[in-house]
């Protein structure tokens, strides 16, 4: 007979959204219990946010070494170990699912390696893996089960000569040349890291411009500065025609209705994601889905009573940072502890050098709903610390309310730029103004000061421009 367990949440899913809300679950003194398919972290942990990470912390750190008599110190027959690199990545990505597991054992949450199925509201079975025939019964789902990337049509992933970002954190192969398809942050991001280690790469996007939700001048600056690195980058330009062959990949670049064939080693796809939701769902359970993303209300309830869901499941914007956010406030609200809250403002951070981040609205957007503002600029060549460190790449840009002083939007391009947004961020968060930051001391030198300088260039104060 099928053992059955009973819990206050059962969670399906243990990446940023699932063992978040797992471990809020068990702070707040409740039964949990955490389903995950491969290991504790999901994608972000393991096959994305912190593994990339540790890769382009190798491609930064080999590129200033290359660069170190500009500082006066001499380093002799730089060179670099390939497959080292990526087994440092795995390793940090091991090191951090083994701490997800050490929190669930700490808040006594349940964890179970293995695919699950909601067989019916109430009711999650483990179809797959060591636990195979569990059910666990369950006053509370919240699904979580992310998405996966969403692959090129009729092109077949084979891990060699064409990959997802999955297939390229395992390969210990450098390839000499690759097309990355698509320049949003995956795109970006791998294409500095091969860059860096010698890959011949093209970046193509078919919008008007690279990393296209953030601000135009920021693309058009990342743009130039990949073009220096020697990056070759297509913008408006659609891949069409693949052939796969034995040693390489033959495609089609056409822009304008002009197409030049080129031939690389390895075809990246990074097209985007869809939702995850194979075999998660029993006939029995139908909830509403939008674009195949699951919808759900203000309390992160799905059109299922008992059944929430949070991350990226319920749709954009694909970020782990979200994905907590969301799990937690569902998990919060789920149990009356607090009133949940919507996700409104929040980061968006791109890893490559020079680093891009931002916050709230860009020109653009609020041009297209008419919306009135004030834009500050600094640029880093104006910042001592920035210039001391050979890091002047970039500037930090705020959009405000011409009347109030609110701040709209802040974009940052430039040396730790995806630690320095979170300083607007805050400020947004509270209502505050640019003159809260302008009139807020900030210490000298630091790359903080350009946030503050770009709040005072609001209104022309600024003192080093």
């Amino acid at each position: 007979m099928a053992e059955s367990i009973e819990y206050d949440l059962v969670v399906v899913g243990g990446g940023p959204a699932g063992y978040a809300g797992a471990i809020r679950a068990g702070q707040l003194g409740k039964r949990v219990a955490c389903i995950e398919l491969e290991r504790a972290g999901g994608t972000c942990l393991n096959w994305g946010c912190i593994p990339t990470k540790a890769l382009l912390k190798s491609a930064e750190l080999y590129l200033k070494i290359k660069k170190a008599d500009a500082f006066g110190i001499t380093v002799k027959d730089v060179s670099f170990d390939f497959p080292k690199v990526m087994e440092r990545s795995r390793g940090v990505a091991g090191q951090m699912a083994k701490g997800v597991e050490f929190l669930f054992r700490k808040n006594k949450v349940d964890y179970f390696v293995g695919r699950a199925q909601i067989t019916v509201p109430g009711m999650v079975e483990i179809t797959e893996g060591e636990h195979k025939g569990k059910f666990l019964k369950t006053k509370n789902i919240l699904l979580a089960t992310g998405c996966k990337m969403r692959r090129i049509p009729d092109l077949a992933v084979d891990g060699v000569r064409v990959m997802t970002s999955r297939e390229a954190l395992a390969s210990t192969v450098l390839p000499k040349s690759m097309v990355i398809v698509g320049a949003g942050a995956i795109g970006v991001e791998f294409a500095y890291f091969y860059n860096a280690f010698g890959t011949k790469v093209t970046l193509v996007e078919m919008l008007p411009q690279i990393l296209p939700v953030e601000d135009e001048e920021v693309a058009k600056l990342l743009h130039r500065s990949f073009e220096k690195q020697g990056i070759v980058v297509h913008t408006a330009t659609k891949c069409e025609n693949f052939r796969v062959g034995k040693n390489s990949v033959k495609l089609n670049l056409v822009k304008d209705g002009k197409s030049e064939e080129i031939e690389v080693e390895t075809v990246l796809s990074a097209i985007g994601v869809v939702p995850n939701l194979e075999g998660v769902l029993s006939p029995k359970v139908k909830l509403e889905l939008d674009r195949n993303y699951v919808k759900v209300g203000d309390d992160y309830q799905t059109s299922v009573k008992g059944i929430y869901g949070a991350g990226d499941i319920i749709g954009p914007p694909w970020l782990a940072h979200v994905a907590t956010y969301e799990a937690v406030n569902a998990v919060q609200g789920m149990f009356g502890y607090s009133k949940p809250k919507r996700v409104k403002n929040f980061p968006g951070c791109t890893y490559c050098q020079p680093q891009v981040a931002s916050t709230g609205l860009t020109e653009k957007a609020a041009k297209e709903k008419g919306i009135a503002y004030k834009v500050g600029k600094f640029p880093f060549t104006a910042s001592g610390k920035a210039v001391a460190s050979a890091e002047s790449e970039g500037f930090v840009k705020v959009l405000s309310d011409p009347q109030t002083g609110e701040i709209l939007g802040a974009h940052i391009i430039g040396a730790e730029a995806t630690e320095l947004i979170a300083e607007y961020g805050l400020v947004i968060e509270l209502e505050g103004t640019v003159e809260s930051i302008h009139h807020t001391i900030h210490a000298h030198p630091t790359l903080s000061e350009a946030v503050m300088e770009s709040a005072a260039a609001t209104t022309g104060e600024a003192i080093h421009i």
